[in-house]
C-alpha cells in the first residue's frame, strides 16, 4: 500500500508588518487560508477563517488585501480557532511562500495564548516555495504573481490579496514547479495537466543545448578498450 502524503498550502493576511524583522511585533493575523493536497492532487478540502485582531488594520495593509476592521468585528479571535487550526495542520507538510514570515506570525499568535503550546515547526515539516523558486530561477522575480505568470496559473481573480485565494494559486504553482522532481513514463505525459505539459516542454526545449563534458585521458582509454572488446567479440561496433 502506498504511503499517503498530505501537504497543506497555507497563506495569511495581517494587520500590517514592520519594515525590519521581527515583522509581527505590534501586528496580528486577520485571515488564514489553507488548501489540502494529497499525493499531489488538490482535494478540494480547505481550512479558512477570518479573525478579529482586536486592533486597527494599517492603511498599507488594507490597500493590499482590502479587509476592513468593520468586516472583522463579528469574526472569531485567534484563541477561538487555535485547536481546530492545530488539529488541521498537525503532522502534514506545510507549504508556504516565504515561509518564515507566516510561521513567525503564527508562532507569535500562539505564544500570546499559551507559551506551552507547540510551535508550528514542531508539528509540521515546512517547505518554502520561495526558496525553491530562487533555486530554479536565480536572479528573477519570484513573487506569487510572477510564478503564476511563469507557470500559466490563472490569477485573474487576484485583484487583491486573499489568504484562501493565494493558497489555491500557490498550490497550483507548487505542483507545476515541482513536477520535474517526479519521474514519469512518456505514455503518462498526456495525463499531466496542460500547465505542467507546457512547463515540461519548455524545459525540454531550453535544455536542448546541453553542457558537453569531455572525458579524461584515462576515461578515453577505457572507452577505446571497451569498443575494441565489442569489435573483437561481435566482428563490428557501431560506436567505433
Amino acid at each position: 500500500m502506498n504511503n499517503i502524503i498530505r501537504q497543506i498550502v497555507l497563506d495569511t493576511e495581517t494587520t500590517g508588518m514592520n519594515i525590519h524583522p521581527p515583522y509581527y511585533i505590534g501586528h496580528k493575523i486577520i485571515e488564514i487560508g489553507i488548501v489540502e493536497i494529497i499525493n499531489r492532487q488538490i482535494t478540494g478540502k480547505f481550512f479558512h477563517t477570518y479573525l478579529n485582531p482586536m486592533q486597527s488594520i494599517s492603511f498599507d495593509a488594507y490597500n493590499i488585501h482590502g479587509i476592513s476592521n468593520e468586516f472583522l468585528l463579528d469574526k472569531p479571535v485567534f484563541c477561538n480557532i487555535i485547536t481546530n487550526f492545530i488539529n488541521y495542520i498537525k503532522g502534514s507538510q506545510l507549504i508556504i511562500h516565504n515561509a518564515q514570515f507566516d510561521i513567525d506570525f503564527l508562532n507569535y499568535e500562539i505564544s500570546l495564548i499559551n507559551n506551552d503550546l507547540p510551535k508550528i515547526q514542531d508539528i509540521c515539516s515546512i517547505i518554502d516555495t520561495l526558496k525553491i523558486a530562487r533555486e530554479l530561477f536565480p536572479g528573477k522575480r519570484n513573487s506569487l504573481n510572477s510564478l503564476c505568470s511563469r507557470f500559466n496559473v490563472d490569477k485573474q481573480q487576484r485583484t487583491t490579496h486573499g489568504a484562501l485565494l493565494d493558497a489555491k494559486l500557490l498550490a497550483n504553482v507548487f505542483l507545476a514547479m515541482t513536477s520535474s522532481q517526479n519521474t514519469f513514463k512518456l505514455d503518462d505525459f498526456q495525463h499531466i495537466n496542460l500547465n505542467q505539459q507546457k512547463y515540461i516542454k519548455n524545459k525540454m526545449i531550453k535544455h536542448q543545448k546541453l553542457l558537453i563534458i569531455k572525458p579524461s585521458t584515462e576515461e578515453n582509454k577505457l572507452h577505446i578498450k571497451q569498443i575494441n572488446m565489442i569489435k573483437n567479440k561481435c566482428g563490428f561496433c557501431l560506436w567505433n
